[in-house]
């Protein structure tokens, strides 16, 4: 009785100091937010030739306010817009609103990387992209010709900031942030009286989470409808691409993208010719024996265990000694390490094709990805040249976030189930329902999902699982593959396939 009384008083006093807590948190309105009387905007007047046509354009960057209900604004997003001139009605000029992922990145990846009309040179094979200077240069497979660009960079990334008193972790968030942009969008299109343009949406990773959602709140909220959504690198349902203690459907979707960085590392006992028909085969595996085998569990029998490892080995490379004792569950962040292993080597998790050399070959997992090491400084640099030198953009106290991560006040909020939550705080999320009822309610809606097949990230077998669930339309879903990685663009084959692909969708879906 004595313990029950002393824990209900430690319960008690714990939950006063909790709400006391969360009051004193609350009064603190300290967010460090600028503030903005009116909105900062750089024009500057361009030409150029896209899509083997002359274009004459506009570039704008600057902000865009939008408001609480009361009418107060609450925060500003700087875009960077590149709007074609001498358009006869821009009313029915298709508009295509870009972003990045993370969650809190900023859009430089796909800005500076693939749809800008500037874009940053790196190396096409896995290569570390040095130091400066880097070379930025036209990019004239860029899709302006038919369509005007709009890169949105969310709340606490570039230069976009919350105002005031309003608190950023209003806009940190699955849902919060699908809000915000989607407040931002039915603010330009207002501004720039845009209402009747086709409209797409292009997200890329963790974008392609906002996407969804966004598409849902777009429609019901704004009743704004888009013409196609692209979603590039998709992950839309968690369970198929993080790795979670008990679950089935991660290992069953990683492993087609083993078998294709096995295949390009020459770590297969035989190698097939053909990428494609052979990742065919380990789809079907994948989603066949292998996933009846990971169901059975302790209930497989031990020859059915040995003809499913020597299956495994031909598909990965790995030894077969090491997939029994990791009961042909292979962790990904452990792939890495294990499948160059006796070479000293690691791939990477963002591309594959780069490999990386660490101190040691006895670790379960590396120390660092080597893509993300080989290409991020160029991209940095490329995005802070190019606004000031090309945009002509004047940043004063703002300081260009590649990352919320950077600000003070940063945490996202993974719950999506509302105030009650869920295990994990719902980090292993599935956005597919958002997307499924936006296909319904819209009958056309199309998406286009590209991916690499050297992404860990975002496995696209991963994108396929869950496309497959029975919310979405399946007819009106496209798919398209490279051999690359996350950003499959930084590959130069790659990146002239992804645009020409970016490109046929959009002419198809504009509904002009």
């Amino acid at each position: 009785m004595a313990n029950r009384i002393y824990g209900a008083l430690v319960t008690a006093l714990s939950l006063v100091v909790l709400l006391l807590g969360t009051d004193a948190a609350a009064k603190d309105k300290n967010y460090d937010n600028p503030t903005i009387v009116k909105p900062n905007v750089f024009t500057t007047s361009k030409s150029g030739r896209f899509g083997g046509t002359s274009v004459d354009y506009k570039t704008v960057a600057g902000d865009t306010f939008i408001y609480a209900k009361d009418g107060k604004k609450i925060a500003t997003f700087f875009s960077y817009q590149y709007i074609k001139e001498d358009v006869e009605d821009p009313r029915t000029r298709p508009v295509t609103f870009i972003f990045n992922g993370g969650p809190g990145s900023a859009s430089m990846w796909l800005h500076m990387g693939v749809f800008g009309p500037k874009r940053v040179v790196i190396p096409s094979d896995p290569a570390d992209d040095g130091a400066p200077p880097y070379t930025i240069i036209d990019n004239p497979e860029t899709i302006l010709d038919v369509t005007d660009l709009v890169f949105i960079d969310p709340i606490g990334t570039g230069l976009s900031r919350t105002l005031d008193e309003e608190n950023p972790r209003n806009h940190w968030g699955v849902m919060e942030d699908a809000k915000s942009v989607a407040a931002f969008i039915r603010q330009w299109v207002e501004n720039n009286n845009r209402w009747n343009s086709p409209k797409f949406v292009a997200g890329e990773s963790y974008g392609t989470v906002r996407a969804a959602v966004l598409a849902d709140i777009l429609t019901n909220d704004h009743n704004i409808g888009l013409n196609g959504i692209m979603l590039i690198s998709a992950v839309l349902d968690y369970q198929n691409s993080r790795i979670q203690d008990g679950g089935i459907m991660s290992y069953v979707s990683f492993l087609p993208s083993y078998a294709a960085t096995a295949w390009y590392h020459n770590k297969l006992p035989n190698k097939p010719a053909n990428l494609e028909a052979f990742l065919q085969e380990v789809r079907d595996f994948a989603a066949g024996d292998y996933a009846k085998a990971l169901i059975a569990g302790n209930r497989l029998s031990a020859a059915d265990e040995a003809a499913l490892i020597d299956k495994l080995h031909s598909y990965t490379g790995l030894k077969k000694s090491y997939l029994k004792a990791s009961n042909m569950r292979v962790h990904v962040r452990r792939f890495f390490k294990e499948l160059l292993r006796d070479e000293g080597k690691v791939v990477g998790r963002l591309d594959s094709r780069y490999l990386g050399v660490e101190p040691d070959s006895v670790g379960e997992r590396y120390s660092g990805d080597p893509y993300a090491y080989a290409s991020g400084n160029a991209f940095t640099v490329a995005i802070n040249d190019h606004l000031h030198n090309f945009m002509k953009v004047k940043f004063g106290s703002r300081r260009y976030n590649t990352s919320a991560r950077a600000e003070k006040y940063w945490k996202w909020n993974w719950n999506i189930w509302g105030k009650n939550g869920v295990p994990n705080g719902g980090r292993f999320i599935n956005v597919i329902p958002y997307l499924g009822k936006a296909m319904r309610r819209n009958s056309d809606m199309h998406v286009l999902v590209t991916s690499g097949y050297y992404d860990f990230a975002t496995p696209f077998f991963g994108a396929e699982n869950a496309l497959a669930e029975k919310d979405i339309v399946a007819d009106r879903v496209h798919y398209t593959y490279y051999e690359a990685g996350h950003m499959m663009y930084v590959h130069e084959p790659s990146r002239l396939k992804f645009l020409t692909d970016i490109r046929s969708f959009i002419e198809a879906y504009d509904k002009q």
